[in-house]
């Protein structure tokens, strides 16, 4: 069947026999990926070993890098986004980031 370059162009029937023919053609190739896994699934013993690493320091307390000048219990670390805490002194007293290290 001669297709048009334009999916526009072409009739409902043809876009349906299209549609049709794509999910076909992508379940054969979903069986087919199918069978293969079950296959090496059976060559390694029925388990499909993934790795999975994170970064080494994730979940890793970290010592404070900034301290509140407000209130020293107040810390941070330096990590994700900047707390509220920080940014409310840094906006009040026109201070930056630099000022609340920890020396």
């Amino acid at each position: 069947m001669a297709r048009p370059k334009s999916l526009t162009k072409m009739s409902l029937e043809a876009l349906v026999d299209l549609r049709d023919s794509v999910v076909s053609i992508i379940g054969q190739r979903a069986a087919d990926l199918r069978k293969q896994l079950s296959q090496v699934r059976e060559i390694d013993g029925g388990s499909v070993r993934t790795r999975r690493r994170g970064s080494a320091l994730r979940g890793r307390k970290v010592a404070a890098k900034y301290r509140s000048k407000k209130d020293p219990k107040v810390t941070w670390a330096g990590r994700g986004a900047t707390p509220r805490w920080m940014r409310e002194e840094m906006k009040a007293r026109k201070l930056k980031k630099e000022a609340f290290l920890i020396r």
